[in-house]
């Protein structure tokens, strides 16, 4: 057993006391801190590694607010575009009805005229929703990029209208979508791709009215695709040559297939592709006539049906149908609104409900396959709502586990911190208290 004596001066002792003093009032303050901020960590010092973790954390979550801001611009513009084509698709549905009401028989040269000046006033509405723009001043569908006005025209040049941009669609990524649609997908036709031809038929060599092919019936069918690989985008001319009856020798047609060079500038020149013509099958001038024209040689991949009814007069006479100089020109859509000008024109032109018929089943047919471009990037539209759904549900799903990991990170167990500043409290308190009383503790108090 020692029996060292140990001198512990009272200096000394005061001073190692207000020390612990101090630190325990540090720590109750830093504890009291963490509380007030709810965070384990308010100084990287606190813990560098945690504090680091919640940095990445917080710029993830920046990046993912950020993005979702741009991608919420661009759902509405989709959201605008989409509803854009909706209202072009009933515009569009409005004027076929209103074909439709035109190729009644029971109408007028007037009632048709009517009824195509409404299609017109449609038609306007139509093609201003083609260069609509969103609230930025931005076309909706400017494809890769474009004019101001998408859709250009109509041009005194072919083609009557024209994509003045660049076509495509720009693809969507992981975290948006596209800013506009492709409106060269949307509102014009490629002779390739979709194959629109208007077929018109007329008799530029007769005495009369051209129009009216003499009260004769001769129409075809839509122009259908026999294969879109094989279709080169000329024009072409159906030309009937009729040679009458004499005596025994019964009356024969024939028809030449041309290829119309130069439509603008020399209309009339054209290049035959057979030099002896194509028999009318069963040609019989007194009787209905139906028959194909299409062949790769003659229209490459192309078809449609003629279909003609002789006039048959009072007396008894019978003109032939189709006639000799009966044309039937055909010529490729570039565009829905091209379909819809041709229209308009030639229901305001028809003399007879022959020709009005013939006009308004081509240009159903045409329209309709305008619609099915339309329908399709509409759906497209809506593919690109839902995407930006599913991209803001799993940004959402990102933010709230980055949320997670930087609270673990940084912030403080409430329970755990109430415990421990509690703790340092009370044990801050005894050690005042102490203190107090052992400064009163001296040999010159004790003596006195």
């Amino acid at each position: 057993m020692s029996n060292t004596l140990y001198r512990v001066g009272t200096a000394n002792q005061y001073d190692n006391t207000l020390r612990n003093l101090s630190q325990r009032q540090s720590s109750l303050a830093s504890l009291q801190e963490n509380l007030t901020s709810g965070k384990r960590v308010v100084r990287a010092s606190d813990d560098p590694v945690a504090a680091a973790q919640a940095e990445r954390s917080l710029t993830r979550i920046s990046r993912i607010q950020t993005e979702q801001r741009a991608l919420d611009l661009r759902r509405d513009t989709m959201a605008q575009a989409e509803a854009s084509l909706g209202e072009a698709v009933g515009v569009a549905q409005e004027m076929r009805q209103l074909m439709v009401s035109a190729g009644n028989a029971a109408n007028s040269v007037a009632d048709r005229r009517t009824i195509a000046n409404q299609i017109q006033g449609l038609r306007d509405q139509f093609y201003s929703i083609t260069s609509r723009k969103d609230t930025n001043g931005q076309p909706l569908f400017s494809a890769l990029g474009s004019d101001l006005s998408p859709l250009l025209g109509p041009q005194s040049t072919a083609p009557d209208y024209a994509f003045k941009g660049l076509p495509g669609q720009v693809a969507p990524s992981e975290t948006n979508i596209s800013l506009s649609l492709d409106g060269d997908a949307a509102f014009t036709f490629q002779y390739q791709r979709d194959g629109v031809y208007h077929a018109n038929v007329s008799n530029p060599a007769s005495p009369t009215d051209p129009k009216t092919l003499n009260g004769r019936k001769l129409n075809t069918t839509p122009v259908e695709v026999a294969d879109l690989s094989k279709i080169t985008g000329d024009s072409y001319q159906v030309k009937f040559t009729v040679v009458p009856a004499s005596g025994a020798t019964p009356a024969t047609a024939t028809y030449q297939v041309h290829k119309i060079t130069d439509p603008t500038t020399n209309p009339v020149t054209t290049t035959p592709f057979s030099a002896a013509g194509i028999p009318v099958p069963s040609y019989s001038p007194d009787k209905p006539l139906s028959f194909e024209v299409s062949g790769d040689t003659v229209l490459p991949g192309l078809k449609f049906t003629v279909n003609s009814t002789p006039a048959v007069a009072v007396d008894g006479t019978i003109t032939y149908s189709p006639a000799d100089g009966d044309t039937i020109t055909l010529t490729p859509s570039t565009s829905v609104v091209s379909v819809l000008d041709t229209a308009v024109k030639e229901i305001t032109a028809s003399a007879d409900s022959n020709q009005a018929a013939q006009a308004i089943g081509q240009a159903i047919a045409n329209l309709d396959k305008g619609l099915d471009r339309i329908h399709t990037l509409r759906g497209y539209a809506g593919e690109m709502l839902n995407r930006a759904d599913r991209i803001t549900g799993d940004q959402s799903q990102r933010s709230i586990q980055l949320e997670a990991a930087r609270s673990r990170a940084e912030d403080i167990d409430m329970v755990q911190g109430i415990s421990d500043f509690q703790g340092q409290q009370t044990g801050y308190e005894a050690a005042l208290k102490s203190y107090s009383m052992v400064q009163k503790l001296s040999l010159f108090n004790f003596i006195a």
